[in-house]
């Protein structure tokens, strides 16, 4: 299987997502905007470019750590604009936007984009569903009552507790995002074909290369290694922790069908995501992903629409009866940590 992009939604003449998506093509939201996108690209790499300019300027000094917090930030903007080139909402040719994908995944980020494109795949597909959606399957995190129950020994301590202890965890998600990026370019099965598909393998291989040597050896040449051990302690952790925030509202406490639901499309993927309400300022920190009620009916629509398409999306779920759930920031992660804390009941007794 080659995967260029994350897929786009099946429309059949007649259905209600058909007459959804002729509403919102009508606006004009799924054009793309290629030259806000070379605007975006162009300030988010500058920013990022900035921050590393000014580790070599702060030199052998304790303040690298504030200059770890704003490349943290600065990173996790980077992936935001990797995310976005994996559903081509850049540009319509695959050529220009896997080149922003490779470029901003693997060699600036130390992200598999290949395996981001595949496991993302799947996630669109089948949202919280149990055995089909990557991000709801059991490993650190528990998500259902059954995924506890076979939880042992050291994860079943965390199965009790997760939701005290998922922002901490979160603080090593960056380092997880880095191993599964290897794994996935270097993992077989037993058969000896490779697990994950990429178009591009030995590219990403050597970016990823590229990033570890440049990442590691400019902060070494700048600093000693115990600051540099910190700094990288502080850069990964921050950014995983924002990468989990910045995730972790969309799904997270939503309902999450089973094989015996029969949903179509539209009511698959409104049911289950939450929007996150908030001005530019939340637009700009969540990536655009605080609409994930449309990202995920319109995969491809350009980040700067989906404010737009918000208002049309809304009224055309009240006219059909189906919840559309919007909530705080604030909210979306307490009623994300209500729904760990709840599956972890049954083992706390």
């Amino acid at each position: 299987m080659v995967l260029g992009a994350v897929a786009e939604p099946p429309v059949r003449r007649g259905s209600d997502y058909a007459q959804l998506s002729r509403r919102i093509s009508g606006a004009g939201l799924l054009e793309r905007r290629p030259g806000r996108y070379v605007t975006r690209i162009a300030l988010t790499l500058g920013v990022f470019a900035a921050g590393w300019a000014a580790v070599g300027l702060v030199g052998d000094s304790w303040a690298q750590l504030l200059v770890a917090v704003f490349l943290a930030v600065a990173t996790t903007q980077v992936a935001f604009l990797g995310h976005d080139a994996g559903h081509r909402q850049m540009f319509r040719r695959r050529g220009p936007s896997e080149a922003i994908g490779l470029l901003t995944g693997n060699l600036a980020v130390g992200l598999s984009y290949g395996w981001w494109v595949d496991k993302h795949n799947r996630h669109h597909a089948n949202p919280n569903h149990e055995d089909e959606d990557p991000d709801v399957g059991a490993g650190a995190l528990v998500w259902t009552y059954e995924q506890a129950a076979a939880t042992r020994g050291f994860g079943r301590r965390l199965a009790r507790r997760q939701a005290w202890l998922f922002f901490p965890m979160l603080l090593l998600e960056g380092f997880a995002l880095h191993v599964a990026s290897v794994q996935a370019i270097v993992g077989r099965d037993s058969d000896g074909r490779f697990r994950t598909p990429m178009r591009h393998r030995r590219v990403e291989a050597l970016l990823l290369v590229l990033h570890a040597v440049g990442y590691l050896g400019a902060l070494l040449l700048v600093m000693s290694p115990l600051k540099a051990l910190l700094f990288v302690a502080v850069h990964q952790g921050l950014w995983g922790l924002y990468m989990g925030c910045s995730f972790a509202p969309n799904h997270k406490g939503m309902p999450m069908p089973t094989a015996d639901d029969d949903l179509d499309f539209l009511r698959k993927q409104v049911l289950t995501a939450r929007n996150v309400r908030g001005g530019r300022l939340v637009d700009v920190a969540l990536g655009g992903l605080n609409y994930q009620i449309e990202h995920h009916l319109f995969p491809n629509m350009p980040r700067a629409n989906l404010r737009r398409a918000r208002p049309i999306v809304r009224a055309y779920c009240a006219e059909q009866g189906i919840p559309y759930a919007e909530t705080g920031l604030v909210e979306s992660y307490r009623q994300a940590l209500a729904h760990l804390h709840e599956v972890g009941r049954p083992l706390r007794g």
